[in-house]
């Protein structure tokens, strides 16, 4: 069998279900900015089907969608480059993924484990979707015959799967059709922790908001929140080694190094030898200069959701131009009449 050439592609998304924050940005935006200048074709998605599985307030998943694109935006994304798009509205997304939940195996569903995170101890009332969640991620990724997808480690298993469902799809149909998509993990600070627990990822989904940098956060609201985080009461190392044991210092010191753009060893050989109350004023006034712009960007773009809206739209039917023969083909080899 010949081996299919793929154009070079990548394909990520964002859930709506929260404020995006410092650890969205850094694990996630400002990579998919960078991708952009790359040899890609780049297509990012605001994740709203599966956003609802679990509950969410209609309204509130508008607006949180909107929100979403102009973070996208606000953090450097340019819709002329890359094609950005809420996925409700193309349609091959979940239509692929019926196709991918009769490939898939149940007991590749139970082996996920960020079901069993989502669901706690009473899985049996969890929702269908969010048990079948990772076959539409599967289906995101490969409607579009994505080569690569930038992935944090939480997200390896998913793309395992995504590569298996691939995998199982070409073996049963005797075709070489969806690619074995290949991870992107990189950049300098691919997991974020919380700021009040360094063991911790920052998420949107904690109780305490002074756990995270939230990117509609205001300037003191930022420096406010980084000389309340948690820290020891030991000086900064001169390397990296030595942060070893300390997840607090561990992170704050990552969170310089990604805003920056220096590597750790780099930010210790400037700041190793200083107390927190002296590097933790310097982290401040670097996240307000980077990130006080992007704030500003979003608020603007607010302002307009038509905008917002009609960008998304734009991104949609552009996506459709790639999706919709990739399904049909996929009928076709399926077997279903009228494809």
């Amino acid at each position: 069998m010949t081996q299919t050439q793929f154009t070079p592609r990548v394909f990520s998304g964002i859930q709506p279900s929260g404020n995006l924050h410092l650890g969205n940005y850094l694990g996630a935006l400002k990579r998919f900015v960078d991708m952009q200048e790359e040899d890609f074709e780049t297509v990012y998605c605001i994740v709203d089907l599966h956003a609802i599985t679990v509950w969410q307030d209609p309204e509130q998943l508008r607006q949180k969608t909107r929100e979403v694109c102009a973070g996208f935006i606000a953090s450097g994304l340019d819709p002329a480059k890359s094609i950005l798009f809420n996925q409700s509205q193309v349609p091959e997304h979940a239509q692929l993924a019926w196709i991918f939940n009769c490939v898939a195996r149940i007991g590749w569903m139970q082996r996920m484990t960020q079901f069993k995170d989502k669901a706690g101890k009473n899985a049996e009332n969890a929702s269908l979707g969010l048990f079948a969640y990772p076959s539409l991620m599967a289906s995101d990724i490969l409607v579009y015959h994505a080569t690569h997808v930038p992935v944090g480690e939480d997200q390896k298993q998913h793309l395992e799967l995504t590569r298996d469902i691939a995998a199982k799809f070409n073996h049963d149909y005797g075709v070489d059709f969806f690619p074995i998509t290949e991870p992107v993990i990189g950049g300098a600070a691919p997991r974020v922790m919380s700021l009040r627990d360094g063991s911790k990822k920052m998420s949107s989904s904690d109780a305490s908001d002074m756990s995270r940098i939230n990117l509609n956060d205001d300037a003191d609201a930022i420096a406010k929140k980084i000389r309340k985080a948690k820290t020891d009461p030991e000086a900064l190392p001169s390397e990296a080694a030595g942060l070893e044991d300390r997840p607090e210092a561990r992170n704050l010191v990552r969170i310089y190094s990604a805003l920056s753009g220096l590597d750790v060893d780099g930010v210790l050989a400037e700041v190793g030898g200083k107390q927190f109350g002296a590097f933790k004023p310097m982290l401040a006034d670097l996240a307000v200069e980077k990130l006080s712009p992007i704030t500003t960007e979003m608020d603007r773009l607010l302002a307009d959701p038509a905008e917002i809206d009609r960008i998304m739209s734009d991104g949609a039917k552009r996506a459709r131009e790639i999706t919709a023969p990739i399904l049909r083909r996929t009928y076709e080899i399926v077997g279903m009449v009228g494809a």
